[in-house]
């Protein structure tokens, strides 16, 4: 028998992934705004997905990771201080000075004190081995100049300077007693070396550690042979790809993976930053004395010449200089290679933050180094960024997305799933009681079954009433129950009870959008678009014997494909509103359908501008008396071919109205005026009041 255990969620546990229609209706705003598929989801992908279900968690957005990242970024600021980032090397300092002080002190309070070459003890076993003919004379003053050199050493040592580098230097020079302080001196030396200089030169701390000076050979020169072409950068110069390819061919080693001189700078500048920010963050006394630590460290007044000037180029080349100044706030004091560390790492936040705002389509997202995401932010992060780099592969594969190339289209699929996102919007805005009022209580046949019932007319779809009809033979006298034989009914053809059907208008429609530029600057732009795609959803799915086709206008006017509606884009460099065009192309697409009623519907914010006279654009603003004239004369045409023009004016100036009322004067058509957040629910009431159902 199979088991299951249940337990409280915590969190951590999978959860449904949201569904591709849920990803495409988070898309559809930004897509109408934007008519760009790309550009949509870039949207979406910046500021994630909200539910709205407390069942079910959001889908964190590259917002949400960046707010992460500026959160970590302040608790570090906030937690930490830099009051003296080398006390952890002057601590180890005293300590291997005091571990010196200690064997030396030791040596004096001995008897026989010695010390052979290698500063261990030589007492007891291998003293006694000593020569018979050694006098005590001579032993007594091999005991008082050893005297004497502890002596000089604890001088020596109670005279170290206090500052580190100094110190450093001066133990540098320093002839140790004892081998245990001796070979924790040089594994501090190694440490700061590796924490230090190996951020300016890889292996330079090596190589410095090396006994050859040799062995500084290649870094000197690979220093001095970049900063001779940094300089020439500097001084307006580019250095070309060929001086470039010499000097990698031959400090490649250094730069691995760098192909041009700027892969080298950036590889610099990573490498450096976190030293620069840290000399930059501390207070003049305390950056000195770090300065100091370092040249001691390098033991090379040449190389450290050259590397001070490699990072005054690099400070000048790179636009916000090289490193910055950090302010520490917290109460918890770090330590060199702490510090070091911190300011690493919020270099590590600087450099995600910009490759997250970087994100321009949704491919770069493959580009985001997880692994640096997972230390940064956790497992959590590099999850949600893995979901939102799986969101166009789903639309894909859902069938809503098709790749041409490098760049994402939008199906006839999805451009449908769009168009119903916007409908349902449209209607979801309006009141309860938008469409009350409208039904008109004339029969017809052919249309969807109706709740009621009449008697059976020669040509009504059979949607037979079976009760209704038995009813009606039983009310005969025939059918009483003293006259029928076996419990059988007699029917007759007036029996017969059918339910009613609702009569369905059929309509050709033409919808005239205007383009121009002023449609933008006014914000009508987005909302016309809207009403096209609503429109075109409503007839297709809930009246697909109707036609309509949509022309946008401007300089002059064009029809628009249905499936591109969606991905419709404001032509914004295109002057003049040419509705006598319009009005010319929407009754020759009008011409071909036969039957039903035929509509022009126009969403405009201004009179007209431009008309065609003699095949030619003829523009002007204000508009001329001549363009006025000529799109009447197109009304006039219209008017006699049977077609109703409707206007929605976006605008509620004085020409546009005086020029609409021209229209509806010789028309008999009608005139609104609507903001652009109403429009919508304006012209959609209006359709389906003049398009609806007459129950027969």
């Amino acid at each position: 028998m199979d088991r299951a255990r249940f337990s409280r969620w915590d969190g951590s546990q999978s959860i449904p992934d949201l569904t591709a229609d849920e990803i495409v209706d988070a898309l559809a705003d930004d897509l109408v705004e934007e008519g760009d598929v790309a550009e949509a989801l870039r949207r979406l992908i910046e500021r994630g997905w909200r539910s709205g279900d407390p069942t079910r968690p959001d889908m964190p957005g590259l917002q949400d990771l960046l707010d992460r990242l500026r959160r970590e970024r302040e608790r570090i600021l906030e937690q930490n201080r830099l009051s003296d980032p080398l006390s952890d090397v002057r601590r180890e300092l005293d300590a291997v000075v005091e571990e010196e002080r200690t064997g030396v002190e030791r040596r004096l309070s001995e008897r026989h004190p010695a010390t052979a070459d290698d500063g261990s003890d030589e007492t007891g076993d291998r003293a006694q081995e000593r020569p018979d003919s050694a006098s005590p004379g001579d032993d007594e003053a091999l005991q008082r100049m050893l005297r004497d050199i502890a002596a000089r050493r604890l001088e020596q040592l109670g005279e170290l300077p206090s500052d580190v580098g100094a110190r450093i230097r001066s133990l540098q020079d320093y002839d140790f007693m004892e081998a245990s302080a001796r070979e924790r001196f040089e594994q501090l030396l190694d440490r700061l070396r590796r924490t230090v200089l190996d951020r300016y030169v890889e292996g330079l701390s090596d190589a410095i550690k090396s006994t050859s000076p040799e062995d500084l050979a290649a870094q000197r020169e690979m220093v001095r042979d970049l900063n001779q072409l940094l300089g020439e950068r500097l001084a307006g110069h580019e250095p070309s790809q060929a001086q470039v390819d010499r000097f990698l061919a031959e400090h490649g080693q250094f730069f691995p993976g760098a192909e041009t001189l700027d892969d080298v700078i950036e590889q610099l500048a990573d490498r450096m930053a976190a030293l620069q920010s840290l000399l930059r963050s501390l207070s003049p006394d305390q950056r000195a004395e770090l300065q100091s630590m370092i040249d001691a460290l390098l033991q090379d007044d040449r190389l450290r010449w050259d590397l001070a000037q490699l990072a005054g180029n690099l400070d000048q080349l790179l636009p916000g200089g090289l490193g910055e100044r950090l302010r520490f706030s917290g109460g918890q004091p770090m330590g060199l290679e702490s510090a070091l560390d911190q300011i690493g790492r919020l270099s590590s936040l600087d450099s995600l933050e910009a490759a997250l705002e970087n994100v321009e389509t949704p491919t770069d997202l493959g580009a985001i180094d997880r692994s640096e995401v997972r230390d940064l932010v956790g497992a959590e992060g590099v999850r949600d960024l893995d979901a939102l780099d799986d969101l166009a592969r789903r639309l894909e594969e859902a069938g809503y997305l098709e790749r041409h190339g490098e760049r994402l289209e939008l199906t006839p699929r999805g451009s449908r799933r769009i168009g119903q996102k916007v409908l349902d919007d449209l209607f979801a805005r309006l009141q309860k009681d938008a469409f009350g009022g409208h039904r008109l209580q004339r029969g017809g046949r052919g249309g969807e079954r109706d709740e009621t019932t009449k008697p059976y007319e020669f040509g009504d779809p059979f949607h037979l009433d079976l009760r209704g009809t038995i009813a009606n033979a039983l009310v005969r006298e025939e059918n009483g129950p003293a006259r029928r034989s076996g419990g059988a009914v007699n029917l007759r053809p007036d029996d017969f009870e059918v339910y009613r059907t609702e009569l369905l208008t059929s309509a050709s429609t033409v919808l005239l959008v205007d383009m121009s530029r002023s449609m933008l600057l006014r914000g009508c732009f987005v909302a016309a678009k809207k009403v096209a795609i609503a429109l075109d959803t409503l007839i297709r799915t809930q009246y697909p014997r109707d036609k309509l086709a949509v022309v946008g206008f401007a300089y002059y006017a064009r029809e628009l494909r249905h499936d591109a509606l969606a991905e419709l884009t404001w032509h914004g460099y295109e002057y003049g509103t040419n509705l006598q065009h319009g009005l010319m192309l929407a009754r020759r697409i009008l011409a071909r359908e036969h039957g039903g009623n035929k509509e022009i519907v126009v969403i405009t914010d201004g009179e007209p501008t431009a008309h065609f006279e003699d095949g030619q654009v003829e523009f002007s603003y204000p508009p001329t008396r001549r363009t006025i004239q000529e799109t009447l004369r197109e009304v006039v045409r219209c008017t006699k071919e049977g077609i109703t023009i409707n206007t929605f004016m976006l605008e509620r100036s004085r020409a546009l109205a005086e020029f609409v009322g021209l229209i509806t004067r010789l028309n008999r058509g009608r005139a609104f005026y609507a903001s652009p957040e109403r429009l919508g629910e304006y012209v959609l009431v209006d359709f389906v009041s003049r398009r609806t159902k007459h129950v027969a």
